[in-house]
């Protein structure tokens, strides 16, 4: 099965010109924790309410800076055509919760979450990525 089966492709995205408010402000509405950050459809980054409260805020900026210096870029991602094990795996190594879904081109497609994944499989995927997420150890990127 192809993760193209099982993610969820309504994604709302920010710009890296919009500000940290206008990511807050989605985040708070959508309860959502984080946003891809794109360009051209392009996938560039990610931020999250972390991204906002620590290297934000904690670091004296305010809520009229760009999400281009707040966001995470460099971010781990998984292509439209990766099979649900090389997902699952992915996911356990980088021990994030959800993945941003991209082509080819590096356009984002979806996102795919424990959620996506447990309701798209017999939950044994799930399961193997949620171990993997909650191992102690690793470094959090995103």
């Amino acid at each position: 099965m192809k993760i193209s089966d099982v993610m969820t492709t309504d994604v709302q995205t920010i710009r890296p010109d919009q500000t940290a408010r206008e990511a807050a402000a989605f985040m708070l509405s959508a309860d959502a924790g984080s946003i891809p950050v794109t360009e051209d459809e392009r996938l560039i980054g990610m931020i999250t309410d972390r991204d906002i409260a620590v290297r934000g805020i904690a670091k004296g900026h305010g809520p009229d800076t760009p999400v281009r210096d707040l966001m995470t870029s460099g971010v781990v991602s998984v292509n439209l055509e990766d099979d649900i094990a090389a997902v699952v795996s992915k996911m356990s190594e980088a021990q994030v919760r959800r993945l941003p879904v991209v082509d080819e081109q590096q356009r984002l497609c979806g996102i795919v979450s424990l959620g996506d994944l447990s309701r798209g499989s017999e939950g044994e995927q799930a399961n193997q990525a949620l171990e993997g997420v909650s191992a102690p150890g690793g470094q959090h990127q995103q």
